[in-house]
């Protein structure tokens, strides 16, 4: 296993030769490609990934410690897979379709300009989080901590306030709907 310390990653296609195993700690990652790559018992903490196409990697036991991602492509994500100690992600302007978050704990995680469709919170908790200008079409909300969570720029999303814990939660007038959508009530 390699350890890697403040190290950039830049261009590089490891689909091919893959990434080396190990342990990745304030490292940046530009405009690579790492799709469908088994990243299983890696580390990463302290990293920022920018540009870069993750989708469909596997993830068991992959360590997420304050990772950014900025305009990087993970459709197909399963971080339920991911270990749960010390987790935190952040996602400015990235491309989540299809990917779970189930039972994460996500207080106060960072969603910013992405696109959210059919994503999996149940049973994450996502108190305190932040969803700005977030496309949340088909996202699951089912047993989802949502206290003080903030969609005010949001869209799309439907979630059920009987099933899901909203108190505090920030929404925007524009998008009450969003909340009214399981009562079967028709909004003009």
């Amino acid at each position: 296993m390699e350890n890697q310390f403040q190290q950039n990653f830049e261009k590089k296609n490891y689909t091919v030769e893959g990434l080396p195993k190990g342990e990745y700690e304030a490292c940046i990652f530009k405009h690579c490609e790492l799709a469908q790559l088994d990243l299983s018992e890696y580390s990463f903490i302290d990293c920022q990934f920018h540009d870069c196409n993750l989708s469909l990697i596997k993830m068991g036991n992959t360590k997420w410690q304050n990772v950014s991602f900025v305009n990087c492509r993970l459709q197909g994500l399963h971080f339920e897979y991911a270990n749960p100690f010390l987790f935190e992600v952040h996602f400015d302007h990235c491309f989540l379709n299809l990917s779970s978050f189930y039972q994460k704990q996500m207080k106060k995680a960072q969603f910013k300009h992405c696109s959210l469709h059919e994503v999996d919170f149940g049973n994450a908790n996502l108190s305190e989080a932040l969803f700005e200008d977030c496309d949340l079409l088909n996202a699951q909300f089912d047993q989802t901590n949502l206290e003080k969570t903030d969609f005010r720029t949001s869209y799309h999303f439907e979630i059920n306030p009987q099933i899901n814990r909203i108190k505090k939660a920030k929404f925007s007038k524009n998008s009450i709907a969003g909340l009214l959508t399981s009562f079967g009530i028709i909004i003009d």
